[in-house]
């Protein structure tokens, strides 16, 4: 017999209370280890996008030289400076950056505290099925932190910083305005890319089918674009670049969906 079904209300906000506590202290934890390896975080990792000799530029650089069209991808800087303009900006940038990079670092021990507060909910059968959750989950996140990183980053970086409306105005960029892109453009993804745990999870519990993510999928589409607008550039190229696996996401969680109903369906 499970003894979770026999926890009060109370009982169960004050597991969930350790579990938040525990996921604290990891992300605090790996917090600090950020903190301490400021070189490599800033010079290596933050500042990697704005160098030309960055993995994505030299890519894009090779293959326009191959077609023979220019780009900017080949030049030999980008033609911005980062500054900071405040007293504390430079050590705000340093706390906030750490424990960003604390959470995705902790991520999948945060996913491992979630799966210790819901499981014990679960039948014995669903949880033997459900092993790979906290695989699966960190892989998908680590997947879109990765492509936003990488690829919108880059792109973001790229069109803004190179952007100008006259010859006369320089791109001077504050150091708060260029961490906070490439944060939240890698955070963002991160968190996007667990659109099939989440369809999964909604599935589960009732509140999706296969049918309803068919039946609004022109709807989805729109608000695809919208997100894609919001987490890149205002340029095309970089738009449908984050759409694309957006809806394939929304493909494989029709997909799950499905596989969801029917493993739901033959139990009955």
């Amino acid at each position: 017999m499970d003894n979770s079904k026999e926890m009060s209300f109370i009982d169960h906000l004050e597991e969930l209370r350790w579990n938040v506590i525990r996921s604290l202290i990891a992300v605090m934890t790996m917090a600090c280890v950020c903190f301490i390896f400021k070189d490599f975080i800033f010079d290596v990792i933050i500042f990697g996008p704005k160098k030309l000799s960055f993995p994505t530029y030299k890519f894009l650089c090779n293959v326009a030289t191959f077609v023979n069209i220019e780009t900017n991808f080949c030049a030999e800087e980008f033609p911005f400076v980062i500054q900071n303009r405040t007293m504390a900006g430079q050590f705000s940038a340093h706390i906030w950056t750490s424990i960003i990079g604390g959470f995705i670092i902790s991520f999948p021990y945060i996913i491992y505290e979630l799966w210790k507060f819901i499981s014990p909910g679960m039948h014995e059968n669903e949880r033997k099925k459900s092993r790979g959750f906290i695989f699966i989950t960190s892989l998908l996140f680590f997947i879109g932190v990765l492509f936003g990183y990488y690829i919108v980053t880059p792109f973001s970086i790229n069109f803004l910083g190179s952007y100008q409306v006259s010859k006369e105005v320089l791109n001077e960029i504050d150091l708060s305005s260029f961490i906070g892109l490439v944060r939240s453009s890698s955070l963002a993804c991160g968190l996007v890319f667990e659109l099939p745990i989440i369809m999964y999870f909604l599935t589960k519990v009732g509140l999706v089918t296969p049918e309803i993510l068919i039946k609004y999928r022109k709807y989805a589409l729109i608000m695809v674009l919208i997100l894609a607008a919001v987490i890149t550039p205002p340029d095309v190229a970089s738009q449908v670049i984050v759409a694309i696996p957006i809806l394939i996401l929304y493909q494989i969680s029709i997909y799950i969906s499905r596989i969801v109903i029917k493993k739901d369906l033959n139990k009955n």
